[in-house]
């Protein structure tokens, strides 16, 4: 959206820099890891005094602190005596790259009471197919969708989780993952799904049933969902509905939905209402409609100075990176 962009281009600070990429998710992601993994130039950065990092989930920083929260919401829960010490419940987490999922898997692991982890998808369901069936299988449409942080078909902390639960067998994890880059595809073998399915549960939600789901939660319980947390909403309500699972559920709400104006405002206000308006004049109608205040991180973006106008092709991130940092 033009304020997610203005969010990224009007990003101050002396040594913060922002390119954009002619490309989706998967095409940046895989930009990158494909610099982190060449040694060469890792070792040309580093004879100039730089080092690479990432903020992104391939990094294990990233998800530390996630794992934490897992926690600190189960603590909550006793707290407020919505469940005894020692309760199992479930967690749903709506994911594209299964970071923030992983995290709730490793939480588990360390010994926090979890039932099930529920994996909620968009349209790119990738991941809902995989843990009902075993294969993973990025040879299919790509789509843009309104919930566009989970519009992901390479999941890269999938690999992570594989290895944890087929019992650290790293040869395999090779196979899997060399057999995802060359032929698009692989299947777990069937203890791997069994472990899967121990813990694991999968769903999706379309672009319609994700809007049904902001217009139901809003009419019914005042509570304004971001497109992505609807996603969650929606399959927790099919994994229940299935399984007759009645256990304490945390939801992870993942955004603002000021962030997803023109989406939230079409599900809970009807078409009519975006119809004319301007991605600044969503704002404040949302503010109107909802009773909240519009996130300060979006206030004012209107007026911002767009800083940063670099845009590079899938092949152009070096070149890019070695302007910035004065290489060239």
């Amino acid at each position: 959206s033009k304020i997610q962009q203005l969010q990224m281009t009007t990003t101050g600070g002396g040594n913060t820099y922002v390119v954009g990429v002619k490309g989706n998710f998967d095409d940046c992601q895989a930009g990158v890891k494909s610099i982190f993994g060449d040694k060469d130039y890792g070792d040309f950065l580093s004879a100039h005094g730089f080092e690479l990092s990432s903020a992104n989930s391939i990094n294990w920083g990233r998800l530390v602190p996630q794992v934490v929260y897992y926690f600190s919401a189960y603590l909550q829960l006793v707290a407020q005596g919505a469940i005894a010490l020692g309760d199992e419940i479930n967690f749903v987490v709506p994911t594209g790259n299964f970071g923030n999922i992983l995290a709730a898997w490793y939480a588990a692991a360390m010994g926090l009471p979890v039932h099930k982890l529920i994996c909620a998808s968009n349209e790119n369901k990738v991941l809902a197919d995989f843990f009902a069936t075993g294969i993973y299988d990025r040879r299919r449409p790509f789509y843009q969708t309104i919930s566009p942080s989970m519009d992901i078909l390479i999941s890269s902390n999938l690999e992570r989780f594989l290895f944890e639960i087929n019992g650290r067998d790293a040869a395999a994890i090779r196979r899997w993952m060399e057999a995802l880059q060359v032929e698009g595809h692989f299947t777990v073998d069937p203890g791997t799904k069994a472990a899967m399915d121990e813990r694991m549960w999968g769903g999706y939600a379309t672009e319609a049933e994700t809007l049904a789901t902001i217009r139901e939660v809003f009419r019914d319980c005042g509570y304004t969902l971001d497109p992505h947390t609807a996603v969650g909403m929606k399959v927790y309500w099919d994994y229940r509905r299935e399984s007759g699972d009645q256990r304490v559920t945390v939801l992870a709400a993942t955004a603002s939905p000021f962030k997803f104006n023109a989406s939230v405002l079409r599900a809970i206000a009807g078409e009519e209402k975006v119809e004319g308006l301007d991605e600044f004049a969503m704002l404040e109608e949302l503010a109107r409609l909802s009773g909240l205040p519009v996130h300060p991180g979006l206030k004012g973006l209107a007026e911002k100075e767009v800083r940063h106008h670099r845009l590079a092709g899938k092949d152009e991130f070096k070149d890019h990176i070695e302007d910035i940092l004065g290489l060239k």
